[in-house]
């Protein structure tokens, strides 16, 4: 049997923009992708705690250091500038590795900085 288990959680991220007119996913500052093992164009999941509204989308690596999180295409609608997300992607697992996989989880403070 294989399990959905979580992988990665970027918590309480602020959107910084919301860009309508661009295709699809959302815009990543990439030290914060690489403090929780999100790669450029994997599969995330997007939680808005403002509103209540989830999609899926992929990351698009943004500039690392800028506390870039843009919300793009379809998925803008969804959003507000300002607004608090949450980032969250799983992985596959056989039911034997579940219980070794330990997710990287961050909390980001209203600057989109990792809270020690």
């Amino acid at each position: 049997m294989f399990l959905n288990m979580l992988k990665a959680k970027i918590h309480r991220a602020t959107v910084t923009d919301a860009n309508l007119q661009y295709e699809g996913s959302i815009t990543i500052d990439r030290n914060l992708m690489d403090e929780v093992g999100i790669l450029p164009n994997e599969k995330v999941h997007i939680y808005n705690i403002n509103n209540g509204s989830r999609a899926d989308t992929y990351v698009i690596e943004g500039k690392a250091g800028s506390g870039e999180i843009c919300c793009n295409g379809a998925l803008a609608r969804l959003v507000q500038v300002g607004d608090l997300i949450i980032i969250v992607s799983y992985c596959i697992v056989d039911e034997k590795e579940a219980g070794k996989i330990t997710p990287k989880i961050i909390n980001l403070d209203d600057s989109n900085k990792i809270k020690k």
